[in-house]
């Protein structure tokens, strides 16, 4: 029995929040000078909702091109809405933004999922990652650790962040099940996430770049989620135009990030 396989059973108890998973699912994407890029990445999407309830939220951070333009004339038949900062606030506060405004069209059975606005993420996961709530999981992971996951696309220091930031969380922090953790694809049961923003509020996610990622799993672990991961085959040769991770300030992040875990206290009450 693999290890998701193992967390599955042994969360195997009746729990009205998981017996209902079916529901459309809410993809967020924070976009931050994309204006190449979307096009192609709602075309995909639009395929993608021929067989899957989709609606998408794409979030334009403070972009100086087209990019909330083009998310406004959409694709085909595709349910596009659009959220505007008026200025660049970041990743964290485009994530925000975005789980706030799906979360407020969210119902209990759906889903929300967070991945790259840049085309380097498959919708095609979509399905998989419903699959993997429908069987028990609260959280799912496009992983590129997991057999059948692969990085090679992606630049060399880029691809020694990420693997060296897993290997260090992956020892360093008690998450079960998983092995990607700065991975910017993944799925949420949407019960999970209202409640981890009841608790939070404005706090659920602090972090202004990537590590933002990283701290909302840290933050929904209290929550006791079931997590499974399935395999990502990243499309770094998709991307348009340059990365937007900066090596040493995503490095302080993670550390600030990592120290800031240890010494916060657990919440006051049970999630």
């Amino acid at each position: 029995m693999s290890a998701n396989e193992t967390a599955l059973a042994t969360r195997a108890e009746p729990d009205r929040e998981r017996a209902r998973t079916t529901g459309r699912a809410h993809v967020v994407l924070p976009a931050f000078n994309e204006e190449t890029a979307l096009p192609v990445l709602l075309e995909r999407l639009a395929e993608a909702a021929l067989t899957e309830e989709l609606t998408v939220w794409v979030v334009d951070d403070g972009s100086s091109d087209r990019s909330a333009a083009v998310a406004e004339a959409g694709f085909g038949g595709l349910d596009v809405r659009v959220v505007r900062h008026a200025v660049n606030l970041g990743l964290g506060r485009a994530v925000q933004t975005g789980l706030r405004a799906a979360l407020e069209k969210a119902q209990d059975d759906d889903i929300v999922v967070v991945m790259d606005a840049d085309d380097t993420h498959d919708p095609g996961l979509i399905r998989r990652l419903r699959e993997e709530i429908a069987g028990g999981a609260d959280v799912a992971i496009c992983s590129r650790f997991v057999p059948g996951g692969d990085d090679r696309t992606a630049p060399p220091v880029r691809r020694l962040l990420s693997r060296g930031a897993a290997g260090l969380f992956r020892h360093a922090l008690a998450v079960e099940g998983v092995r990607d953790f700065t991975s910017g694809y993944r799925a949420y049961r949407a019960t999970l996430l209202a409640r981890a923003s009841a608790h939070w509020g404005e706090r659920l996610i602090e972090e202004q770049g990537f590590a933002c990622m990283v701290e909302l799993l840290l933050k929904l672990r209290h929550c006791s989620p079931v997590i499974a991961e399935v395999p990502l085959a990243l499309r770094y040769d998709r991307k348009q135009g340059p990365s937007k991770l900066k090596l040493r300030r995503t490095l302080g992040q993670y550390l600030k990030l990592l120290v800031r875990d240890r010494l916060s206290p657990a919440p006051y009450r049970k999630l």
